[in-house]
């Protein structure tokens, strides 16, 4: 069993928990007074380079990551370091997050937040809106083709973007398939978790005009934004890199430099 199959796994009995302690009706009424959303893929799809700048606290891969300060240190300095959007990983067991650390991220910046985690079910997508998600992530590889759909639907019904991360070519067109707007293009293999930026180049040719494409993974220079700029991708996530980072504002703004002259 792969990495990405033992956390489906283990998401799918938390969510089968999460819905007896909290039926989903009770997210529908708390989505009654839900805050106004901040658009995600509109400010990724501004000129420029954007950079959605990630918490998380540990990885399968990379082992602990975070070193003990607060989402709200952190995506406070994301913000006055010039990200455009923020992604919060709120997988428990792998990553050890949690959506409280959404919860927290959302008080503390006004920045748009996508829900990154491994999304398998139609509660998911009613707790992400409930808990102040501006946008969330769906996996292809994670998701059947009627699953992919159906949460791509659900999402985008109730105002949420939807961020859909594909690896190959069949990934893809599966995306396609379901009128993705925002395509993110994951550099690392999720079963090796090998890390290769030329995934984002190879694939980049096949994507339509119109869609917005976020490179993943293995990014860490202000060089190999440049380069990703220069053939058309709309915006790149980070997160080990920026996490590990002594002052995390300074890392940021290497990687923004004077692209978005509102923050200063």
């Amino acid at each position: 069993m792969s990495v990405l199959e033992r956390i489906v796994d283990s998401t799918r009995a938390d969510v089968e928990r999460r819905r007896r302690e909290k039926p989903q009706a009770s997210l529908e009424q708390e989505l009654a007074t839900r805050r106004d959303d901040r658009p995600f893929a509109e400010a990724l799809g501004r000129p420029g380079l954007s950079l959605i700048a990630e918490h998380k606290r540990r990885s399968p891969s990379a082992g602990p990551i975070g070193d003990g300060r607060t989402v709200a240190d952190v995506v406070g300095a994301y913000e006055r370091g010039g990200a455009t959007a923020l992604s919060i990983l709120t997988e428990p067991h792998h990553f050890e997050g949690s959506l409280a650390d959404l919860r927290e991220a959302r008080g503390a910046c006004e920045l748009p937040i996508l829900r990154k985690d491994f999304v398998v079910d139609p509660y998911q997508v009613y707790e992400s809106a409930a808990a102040g998600a501006d946008a969330l992530l769906l996996i292809v590889a994670a998701l059947s083709a009627g699953d992919l759909a159906r949460l791509h639907n659900e999402a985008r019904a109730l105002d949420l973007d939807v961020l859909v991360e594909v690896h190959d070519e069949g990934e893809l067109e599966r995306a396609l398939e379901v009128d993705a707007r925002v395509i993110g293009i994951n550099n690392r293999d999720l079963d090796t978790f090998a890390v290769d930026v030329d995934r984002t180049y190879e694939l980049l040719s096949d994507v339509p005009a119109g869609k917005v494409v976020v490179s993943e993974s293995g990014l860490h220079s202000r060089e190999q934004l440049d380069d990703l700029e220069r053939v058309g991708v709309d915006a790149v996530l980070i997160g080990e890199g920026l996490m590990r980072a002594e002052d995390i504002e300074a890392a940021c703004r290497a990687l923004t430099g004077d692209r978005d002259p509102d923050h200063v």
